[in-house]
This record gives C-alpha cells, sequence and structure tokens, in this order.
C-alpha cells in the first residue's frame, strides 16, 4: 500500500457519519483508510460496523491520546506514506494526490500538509494550521494566515509551495520510514504541539516540512478540547516546554544557550500566570503552574528525546525574534516581516 490515511477517533461520531463518506470517495487506488478508536463510548464503533464495514479498523481498550493513539496505529500498518487526519476534517476531491505528489517527486521532504481553511467559513484559513507555521525563538508558535487569534482570509497569498517549521497533526502526511526512524509521536505529550515537536525533529534529521496549497482541506477544530480550555492550556504550557527540550540544543549547537532560552520562555510564562491570577482566572492560573510542575517531573524521569542532527542542514522557520509585541501592534502583517527576516537567519541568537 501507498498511502495509508488513519483517523485516530475519540467519541467523533457525528464527525465520522458526517465526513468518512466525502473520504472514502477520495481515496486512490492504491490507498486505504483506517480508523483507530480511543476508547469511544459515543456509539462510534457501532456506526463504523453497521455504515462503514469496509473501513479498517482498530479498536484500543483506553484513551491513549493522540500520541499514544497514532503510536500503536501507524506501527502496525504498513504504508510508504501516512495521512494523520482529524475526524473533524472534510477533505476535498483530489486532495492526496498533490501530497503523493510532493512526496514521490521531493525525497528530501519528510512531511507535508495541505491548506487548512475554516469548514464554518470556509474562504477563511483555520486556526489549527491555516498555511504551514512557524515559531518564534522562546517557541511560540504562529502561522501562515493566522497569528494570535487573528486568522485571515485566503485571498491566494499562499498559493505557492513553501518550506515551513510545522504543519497541523489536524491533516499531515508522513514518510512510513522516518516516522519510524523518529520513534513516531513523543507519548509524555498525549496532545497538543505534539506535531510541532514531531516537525522540529525531522528538520534537525534533515528533512524538508512543506506545505502543498494545491491541497486543501476544511477543519471544524476544537473538537477535543476548546479554546479556552484550563486543560487544553495546561497541556500546550507543558508540551512547549518539553518540545524546546527535546530540540533546541540541538539546533543552536549550545546546551547552555538553549537553557538559558527555556528559563526565558518559564519566566515569561510566570508573567503570564500573573497575569490570570491577577485578572481572577484562577483555574488558567493553576494551568500555568501544574504544567511547569508536571514539566520538571518528566524531564527528571525521562530527560530530551532528541533526533540525531544532520551536519550542514538548514533549521527552517525559527524566527529569532519574540513574535508577541509584533503580532499585537501590526497583526497579520507581522507574519510576512517575519518571514521576510527569517530568510536571512538559521535559528536563534543570544
Amino acid at each position: 500500500m501507498k498511502t495509508a490515511v488513519v483517523i485516530l477517533n475519540w467519541n467523533g461520531k457525528q464527525f465520522l457519519e458526517k465526513f468518512l463518506p466525502p473520504l472514502i470517495a477520495s481515496m486512490n487506488v492504491d490507498s486505504a483508510v483506517y480508523v483507530a478508536d480511543n476508547a469511544s463510548t459515543d456509539g462510534s464503533v457501532e456506526l463504523l460496523k453497521e455504515r462503514f464495514p469496509g473501513v479498517r479498523t482498530m479498536l484500543f481498550t483506553k484513551n491513549h491520546g493522540f500520541t499514544g493513539g497514532y503510536n500503536r496505529a501507524l506501527f502496525s500498518i504498513d504504508a510508504e506514506y501516512y495521512v494523520l487526519l482529524n475526524s473533524d476534517i472534510e477533505v476535498t476531491p483530489g486532495w492526496l494526490g498533490p501530497l503523493e505528489h510532493m512526496m514521490d517527486s521531493h525525497p528530501d521532504c519528510g512531511i507535508c500538509a495541505p491548506k487548512l481553511h475554516s469548514e464554518s467559513d470556509r474562504e477563511m484559513f483555520e486556526y489549527a494550521g491555516a498555511a504551514g507555521g512557524y515559531i518564534d525563538r522562546y517557541g511560540y508558535p504562529f502561522c501562515r494566515g493566522r497569528i494570535l487569534n487573528r486568522v485571515e482570509k485566503d485571498t491566494g497569498q499562499y498559493d505557492k509551495p513553501a518550506d515551513v517549521f510545522w504543519v497541523s497533526g489536524a491533516c499531515l502526511m508522513i514518510r512510513a520510514e522516518l516516522y519510524r526512524k523518529l520513534g513516531g509521536l513523543d507519548e509524555r505529550f498525549f496532545a497538543h504541539m505534539e506535531e510541532i515537536d514531531l516537525c522540529w525533529r525531522a528538520q534537525i534529521a534533515g528533512y524538508r516540512i512543506s506545505v502543498v496549497p494545491a491541497s486543501t482541506v476544511y477543519h471544524v477544530g476544537g473538537g477535543s478540547l476548546p479554546q479556552g480550555s484550563p486543560k487544553k492550556l495546561f497541556l500546550n504550557y507543558r508540551n512547549n516546554l518539553l518540545m524546546l527540550k527535546n530540540n533546541l540544543a540541538v539546533t543552536v549547537s549550545d546546551s547552555r544557550r538553549a537553557d538559558r532560552i527555556i528559563t526565558t520562555r518559564m519566566l515569561m510564562d510566570g508573567m503570564s500566570a500573573a497575569v490570570y491570577l491577577l485578572t481572577f482566572r484562577f483555574a488558567y492560573f493553576k494551568a500555568v503552574v501544574r504544567a511547569h510542575k508536571d514539566y520538571r517531573r518528566l524531564v527528571r524521569k525521562q530527560g530530551a528525546k532528541p533526533a540525531q542532527a544532520v551536519d550542514g542542514h538548514r533549521i527552517k522557520g525559527i524566527y529569532d525574534k519574540w513574535i508577541i509585541p509584533s503580532a499585537i501592534l501590526r497583526g497579520t502583517k507581522a507574519i510576512a516581516m517575519a518571514e521576510k527576516r527569517m530568510n536571512h537567519n538559521i535559528s536563534p541568537s543570544d
């Protein structure tokens, strides 16, 4: 099999019912759809048996999270390419071909993805990944088409194929060989930001991360944890630090410099926590405190999990300044300014 499209489902029955039919209809001859179910209790499994008996299923006895679920599913599938696809993604006819073509024609491309549009407002980019993403020197992610909470309308401004720092795990294609080489997703993350970590490790290993604008899919978003959820906030703060610990020292080739950057990021997180406390958002304050505590625990227990670096390979897509002030002052114009600067930089500088 050339391509295995794998949906990791957890209580997404309504999405499977709506979005599986167009996905199945879009499949190429040498591709297949899998649904790996993370112990759903909403009737998802029964729906698959009754309505979609031709879909290959994997049933887990507990919820392993995004990371653990995908690792268990993908490591058991024999294919050339894997597509990680959220259950709340609506594909379009012909969406898969451009992704396969990118991989077939560019052996140095390890991961690629389509443009993500909002399912509810179809001319707008979608928050989760838009047209591919970058990070700043402190690990804050932003996208081509979305910065902070400001999302752009797609007017063709990102219609040229581009190499980026990361693409959204809502829909991404990765070489199976690379996925195995990297050891899959870091299961400590459970969910959120794990795909950014994966993309970073893939770049360290010498591969490009690319957006393929000839392919577009539509994303509902917020299906697992809504924006503003204290649990989501906890995962994002904790996992961002884990991601930096995994990869920054290898990227900047200096562990002490990497530790200084991580310490600065933790102080910035502390300032955010103080704002939450002073504005009586106590659940958010507690989420940040718990995130830092759990980060320290996980690092003491397991350390970092960096990929083996390839000498001379340029890491693409790290903005060497703090993106937040520019985003506040300039809005989405800050994206183009950051891209222009990144064309002349390789990694964060002191």
